[in-house]
Protein backbone atom coordinates (compact mmCIF):
# COMPACT_ATOMS: atom_id res chain seq x y z
CA UNK A 1 0.00 0.00 0.00
CA UNK A 2 2.91 2.54 1.01
CA UNK A 3 4.61 1.64 -2.65
CA UNK A 4 1.13 2.38 -4.43
CA UNK A 5 0.91 5.62 -2.49
CA UNK A 6 4.12 6.54 -3.39
CA UNK A 7 3.96 5.37 -7.18
CA UNK A 8 0.55 7.44 -7.39
CA UNK A 9 2.31 10.36 -6.11
CA UNK A 10 5.09 9.97 -8.38
CA UNK A 11 2.63 9.94 -11.45
CA UNK A 12 0.36 12.37 -10.51
CA UNK A 13 1.77 15.51 -12.88
CA UNK A 14 -0.14 18.02 -10.66
CA UNK A 15 2.09 16.67 -7.22
CA UNK A 16 5.21 16.58 -9.42
CA UNK A 17 4.98 20.23 -10.60
CA UNK A 18 4.61 20.76 -6.78
CA UNK A 19 7.14 19.15 -5.84
CA UNK A 20 8.87 17.01 -8.12
CA UNK A 21 11.41 15.64 -5.61
CA UNK A 22 8.41 14.32 -3.24
CA UNK A 23 10.05 16.07 -0.19
CA UNK A 24 8.13 15.29 3.13
CA UNK A 25 9.17 18.23 4.61
CA UNK A 26 6.95 20.39 2.87
CA UNK A 27 4.52 18.57 3.37
CA UNK A 28 1.69 16.48 1.22
CA UNK A 29 -0.69 18.29 -1.17
CA UNK A 30 -4.04 17.62 -1.50
CA UNK A 31 -5.59 17.00 -4.80
CA UNK A 32 -7.81 20.95 -5.32
CA UNK A 33 -4.48 22.37 -4.28
CA UNK A 34 -2.29 20.20 -6.87
CA UNK A 35 -4.82 21.47 -9.74
CA UNK A 36 -5.48 24.87 -8.21
CA UNK A 37 -1.15 25.43 -8.73
CA UNK A 38 -1.74 23.90 -12.04
CA UNK A 39 -3.04 27.26 -13.41
CA UNK A 40 -2.08 30.17 -14.43
CA UNK A 41 -0.71 32.41 -11.60
CA UNK A 42 -1.29 35.66 -13.86
CA UNK A 43 -5.38 34.74 -12.91
CA UNK A 44 -4.62 33.94 -9.60
CA UNK A 45 -6.12 36.81 -7.19
CA UNK A 46 -3.25 36.09 -4.36
CA UNK A 47 -0.63 37.50 -7.35
CA UNK A 48 -2.33 40.72 -8.79
CA UNK A 49 -0.41 43.51 -6.09
CA UNK A 50 2.69 41.95 -7.43
CA UNK A 51 1.50 41.78 -11.13
CA UNK A 52 0.52 45.14 -10.86
CA UNK A 53 3.94 45.95 -9.27
CA UNK A 54 6.20 44.44 -11.56
CA UNK A 55 3.46 45.99 -14.50
CA UNK A 56 4.28 49.44 -13.19
CA UNK A 57 7.96 48.73 -12.98
CA UNK A 58 8.11 47.76 -16.79
CA UNK A 59 5.90 50.30 -17.87
CA UNK A 60 8.04 52.94 -16.25
CA UNK A 61 11.51 50.99 -17.38
CA UNK A 62 9.63 51.22 -20.94
CA UNK A 63 9.39 55.13 -20.44
CA UNK A 64 12.47 55.76 -19.61
CA UNK A 65 14.34 53.75 -22.56
CA UNK A 66 11.81 55.77 -25.07
CA UNK A 67 12.18 59.08 -23.46
CA UNK A 68 15.98 58.91 -22.45
CA UNK A 69 17.28 56.54 -25.32
CA UNK A 70 15.07 56.21 -28.07
CA UNK A 71 13.90 59.48 -28.32
CA UNK A 72 17.27 61.49 -28.45
CA UNK A 73 18.68 59.41 -30.95
CA UNK A 74 15.22 59.88 -32.91
CA UNK A 75 15.06 63.57 -32.78
CA UNK A 76 18.89 63.43 -33.27
CA UNK A 77 18.12 61.55 -36.64
CA UNK A 78 15.33 64.03 -37.99
CA UNK A 79 17.17 67.36 -36.84
CA UNK A 80 19.82 66.00 -38.56
CA UNK A 81 17.95 65.36 -41.85
CA UNK A 82 16.03 68.49 -41.41
CA UNK A 83 19.83 70.53 -41.31
CA UNK A 84 20.70 68.01 -44.59
CA UNK A 85 17.60 69.19 -46.23
CA UNK A 86 17.60 73.05 -45.15
CA UNK A 87 21.62 73.22 -46.48
CA UNK A 88 20.52 71.04 -49.39
CA UNK A 89 17.81 73.84 -49.78
CA UNK A 90 20.20 76.58 -49.10
CA UNK A 91 22.67 75.21 -52.00
CA UNK A 92 20.00 74.87 -54.22
CA UNK A 93 19.01 78.34 -54.20
CA UNK A 94 22.60 79.46 -53.93
CA UNK A 95 23.16 77.36 -57.09
CA UNK A 96 19.82 79.44 -58.47
CA UNK A 97 21.21 82.50 -57.74
CA UNK A 98 24.90 81.66 -59.26
CA UNK A 99 22.98 80.61 -62.34
CA UNK A 100 20.77 83.60 -62.71
CA UNK A 101 23.91 85.65 -62.24
CA UNK A 102 25.41 83.85 -64.86
CA UNK A 103 22.95 83.67 -67.17
CA UNK A 104 22.68 87.58 -66.89
CA UNK A 105 26.28 87.63 -67.48
CA UNK A 106 26.00 85.71 -70.79
CA UNK A 107 23.14 87.87 -71.71
CA UNK A 108 25.22 91.14 -71.02
CA UNK A 109 27.97 89.82 -72.82
CA UNK A 110 26.21 88.62 -75.89
CA UNK A 111 24.49 92.26 -75.87
CA UNK A 112 28.08 93.92 -75.86
CA UNK A 113 29.54 91.53 -78.69
CA UNK A 114 26.75 91.94 -80.89
CA UNK A 115 26.88 96.23 -80.06
CA UNK A 116 30.47 95.77 -80.67
CA UNK A 117 30.24 93.55 -83.92
CA UNK A 118 27.63 96.23 -85.34
CA UNK A 119 29.94 99.35 -84.55
CA UNK A 120 32.61 97.24 -86.20
CA UNK A 121 30.38 96.32 -89.23
CA UNK A 122 29.33 100.37 -88.93
CA UNK A 123 33.09 101.58 -89.30
CA UNK A 124 33.53 99.00 -91.75
CA UNK A 125 31.17 100.26 -93.77
CA UNK A 126 32.16 104.06 -93.74
CA UNK A 127 35.61 102.99 -94.32
CA UNK A 128 34.39 101.17 -97.53
CA UNK A 129 32.20 103.44 -98.27
CA UNK A 130 35.30 106.44 -98.14
CA UNK A 131 37.47 103.98 -100.30
CA UNK A 132 34.98 103.33 -102.65
CA UNK A 133 34.04 107.08 -103.11
CA UNK A 134 38.15 107.85 -103.47
CA UNK A 135 38.95 105.49 -106.04
CA UNK A 136 35.72 106.33 -107.70
CA UNK A 137 37.00 110.16 -107.79
CA UNK A 138 40.22 108.91 -108.69
CA UNK A 139 38.81 107.31 -111.30
CA UNK A 140 36.78 110.01 -112.47
CA UNK A 141 39.92 112.40 -112.21
CA UNK A 142 41.87 110.05 -114.42
CA UNK A 143 38.99 109.33 -116.94
CA UNK A 144 38.53 113.13 -117.17
CA UNK A 145 42.62 113.34 -118.06
CA UNK A 146 42.63 110.29 -120.09
CA UNK A 147 39.42 112.17 -121.94
CA UNK A 148 41.26 115.70 -122.26
CA UNK A 149 44.11 113.64 -123.95
CA UNK A 150 42.24 111.60 -126.29
CA UNK A 151 40.59 114.97 -126.98
CA UNK A 152 44.07 116.55 -127.81
CA UNK A 153 45.47 113.55 -129.58
CA UNK A 154 42.21 113.55 -131.90
CA UNK A 155 42.16 117.13 -132.38
CA UNK A 156 46.28 116.89 -133.46
CA UNK A 157 44.88 113.92 -135.59
CA UNK A 158 42.25 115.85 -137.48
CA UNK A 159 44.66 118.59 -138.20
CA UNK A 160 47.35 116.41 -139.19
CA UNK A 161 44.55 114.55 -141.46
CA UNK A 162 43.43 117.96 -142.51
CA UNK A 163 47.33 119.41 -143.65
CA UNK A 164 47.78 116.29 -145.41
CA UNK A 165 44.20 116.23 -147.04
CA UNK A 166 44.80 119.78 -148.07
CA UNK A 167 48.29 118.58 -149.49
CA UNK A 168 47.34 115.90 -151.44
CA UNK A 169 44.31 117.96 -152.37
CA UNK A 170 47.03 120.62 -154.00
CA UNK A 171 48.38 117.86 -155.79
CA UNK A 172 45.55 116.22 -157.30
CA UNK A 173 44.69 119.65 -158.55
CA UNK A 174 47.98 119.94 -160.03
CA UNK A 175 47.72 116.85 -161.87
CA UNK A 176 44.40 117.37 -162.70
CA UNK A 177 44.93 120.62 -164.36
CA UNK A 178 48.37 119.49 -165.95
CA UNK A 179 46.79 116.57 -167.50
CA UNK A 180 44.31 118.41 -168.83
CA UNK A 181 47.17 120.63 -170.68
CA UNK A 182 46.28 123.54 -169.03
CA UNK A 183 49.08 125.98 -167.05
CA UNK A 184 49.48 124.93 -163.63
CA UNK A 185 48.72 128.21 -161.43
CA UNK A 186 50.07 127.83 -157.88
CA UNK A 187 47.82 130.56 -156.19
CA UNK A 188 44.57 129.62 -157.67
CA UNK A 189 44.96 126.37 -156.87
CA UNK A 190 45.79 127.18 -153.02
CA UNK A 191 42.85 129.26 -153.20
CA UNK A 192 40.18 126.70 -154.82
CA UNK A 193 41.70 123.93 -152.22
CA UNK A 194 41.24 126.18 -149.57
CA UNK A 195 37.55 127.40 -150.16
CA UNK A 196 36.72 123.74 -150.67
CA UNK A 197 38.34 122.64 -147.51
CA UNK A 198 36.80 125.39 -145.79
CA UNK A 199 33.25 124.17 -147.04
CA UNK A 200 34.41 120.79 -145.84
CA UNK A 201 35.52 121.80 -142.34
Amino acid sequence: MEEDAQHGAATDPAVAAVDPAGDDAHGTLTHAEAEASAGMPQLNPEYFDNLIFWLVIALVAIWAIVTRVAMPRLSGTLEARRGAIEGDLAAAERLRAEAAEAQAAHDKALADARAEASRIAAETRAQIQAELDAALAEADRRIEAKSAESARALAEIEREAAANIEAVARDVARAVVAALGGRVDEGAIDQAVARRMGGIA
